[in-house]
């Protein structure tokens, strides 16, 4: 028992914990007795025995305090808590290597703290050590986390703005004039822009554009977007394009088909269309576009990229019931469209008809009231001219309101559904392309074949129709994810067509019906007007024929008598 307690102080540990729970004093004095030295080395166990109050281990801080006292056994003035000890831990040997490392392991400065408030130079080192190892277990997950929250917030930008922030768009085509000489006179029309889109340089600007500018961009977009139904212009017109009204329902025209293009979720991100609404230099940047893809027509794009042509042979047959009853419906719609279209304009010529009549019943009235010399009847007269002059004007402004309300609606669906047919020939091409890749396939793959079954064949023959094989399938594969695509494309297309056909028809029918009743409300008001003055007239000739009756003969002064009884009658009721 001696020799323990004095070779290594693991024996007096227990020895003086169990009188602190009650144990027998005879054993603790026994085994205290032999040696000062561990009397000493017991007494700063007490207040470092204040550990078992937290969850470290003793037995870490016991090896600690051995390693310690072999060097300089700093025991006595920790038991002092004196400041005087401090100065010296700098000049400990074992310190500074505690500081690198647990610098070097990037802990929080709050460790410093905890050496300060440990209440002694050992405890603290001991708590240093276990505070960093417990630290380094659950300071761990931070760096793994830390380094997976950059790529979040990378990946939240890569979101496009544009589909984000959903620009607005506000277009509007006005002021139309008509320049140039007589060879080559055009109208020209101011392209208003106002929108929140970051793409463009400004948020509002103004280019001037003709007719073939619009269809430049309408042409464009086509081939540039497969599968989707754009918005059409109105159609040339080689008589009379430049009487007002007609310029007027273009201009309206136009700037619907501008307005819907913007407002489409695909065509407003589309590089042409930009070029279109912003370029001052349009002429020249369609022309080095033209130079840097020279196949713009219809092969531009994802079939040129294949080396595939466009057209195919042989008559398409429908599969899908879903669209071969959307292509039934659309040709229905518009036969049904055409023949509305038709009486639209059977109205509008019945109306300027009536304001053609109108007109020439004005004329024949005021012929009528120049050659009467009665003032009470030429004035009438002479107040119905005008008011026929003014139903002329009306009818003339109906006739124009209906072709600008119901007609325009109208024409402008008759040339969706054209737009619509021609997504339908695109979805064709698609088709005829995909299985003529299938052809080629088959066809490398019969090469292939034979070339196996020879034996006797080259080995980079062999290899180079395995290569082709391969590409010709890759040509299938992608010309079916192309026809695929396009379909479901096509779909959401038709699908926002018919509620945008709803929409627009029902706002068509009740400015139609608006403009039709104020007027009809304002031809009454005429009439009306007209007759109050008729009235009115009326009473000014009584009052006036009344004095002239004494100034006339017996028989003449009889008859006025006789005719002023019926007026005073008149009056009277």
């Amino acid at each position: 028992m001696d020799l323990e307690g004095g070779d290594s102080p693991w024996g007096d540990v227990p020895s003086q914990s169990k009188p602190a729970q009650g144990g027998d004093p005879s054993s603790t004095a026994k085994d205290t007795e032999p040696t000062p030295q561990s009397a000493t080395l017991t007494t700063p166990r007490s207040p470092h025995g204040r550990g078992p109050r937290t969850p470290r281990k003793i037995s870490a801080q016991a090896t600690k305090l051995e390693a310690v006292d072999d060097s300089l056994d700093p025991l006595g003035p920790l038991g002092d808590k004196s400041f005087p000890s401090i100065p010296s831990y700098p000049d400990q040997g074992p310190t500074p290597p505690r500081k690198e490392s647990f610098a070097s392991r990037n802990v929080r400065p709050t460790s410093s703290t905890s050496q300060s408030s440990g209440g002694g130079l050992m405890g603290s080192a001991d708590l240093d050590d276990e505070e960093q190892a417990v630290r380094a277990r659950i300071k761990g997950p931070p760096p793994v986390q830390a380094p997976g929250e950059p790529p979040k917030r990378q990946t939240q930008p890569s979101i496009p703005v544009e589909q984000a922030a959903k620009p607005s768009f506000e277009i509007t085509v006005g002021d139309p004039h008509k320049v140039g000489d007589i060879t080559s006179s055009h109208i020209v029309y101011q392209v208003r822009t106002k929108t929140t889109s970051k793409a463009y340089r400004q948020p509002e600007f103004t280019v001037s554009r003709r007719y073939r500018d619009f269809l430049w961009l309408y042409n464009s977009l086509h081939s540039n977007n497969p599968g989707v139904v754009v918005p059409p212009p109105p159609e040339k017109q080689a008589v009379g394009r430049f009487d007002t009204n007609f310029v007027e329902s273009r201009r309206a025209a136009l700037e619907r088909m501008l307005n819907k293009i913007a407002a489409h979720n695909i065509l407003q991100h589309d590089g042409d269309l930009k070029i279109f609404l912003e370029s001052d230099t349009f002429n020249l940047d369609v022309k080095n576009k033209e130079n840097r893809e020279p196949d713009l027509g219809q092969s531009k794009g994802m079939f040129s990229s294949l080396g595939l042509s466009v057209g195919g042979p042989g008559k398409f047959v429908e599969h899908d019931d879903w669209f071969h009853d959307r292509k039934i419906y659309l040709d229905a719609l518009e036969n049904q469209l055409r023949g509305l279209m038709k009486a639209i304009d059977t109205v509008v010529a019945q109306r300027k008809g009536l304001s053609e009549a109108a007109n020439d019943f004005s004329a024949s009235l005021h012929s009528l009231a120049t050659v009467e010399l009665s003032p009470a009847l030429s004035g009438p007269l002479e107040g119905l001219s005008d008011l026929q002059l003014r139903i002329k004007e009306l009818y003339e402004r109906q006739a124009q309101q209906d072709v600008l309300t119901l007609g325009i609606t109208i024409d402008e669906y008759i040339r969706l559904i054209g737009s619509v047919k021609m997504a339908f020939t695109q979805r064709q091409k698609s088709f005829h392309n995909w299985h003529a890749a299938e052809n080629e396939l088959q066809k490398r793959k019969h090469s292939q074949d034979k070339l196996l079954r020879q034996g006797k064949s080259q080995q980079d023959r062999l290899n180079q129709a395995a290569a082709d094989v391969a590409d010709a399938e890759r040509k299938v594969h992608q010309t079916r994810l192309l026809f695929e695509d396009m379909g479901r494309v096509m779909r959401n297309e038709l699908e926002k067509f018919e509620k945008e056909k709803v929409e627009d028809f029902k706002s068509g029918v009740e400015t139609f019906l608006e403009s039709a009743v104020e007027a009809q409300k304002e031809l009454i008001e005429l009439w009306e007007t007209f007759l109050l003055q008729l009235d009115s007239s009326d009473e000014d000739t009584n009052t006036y024929y009344k004095p002239v009756g004494p100034s006339e003969s017996g028989p003449a002064s009889s008859d006025t008598g006789h005719e002023a009884q019926p007026a005073a009658t008149e009056q009277e009721s």
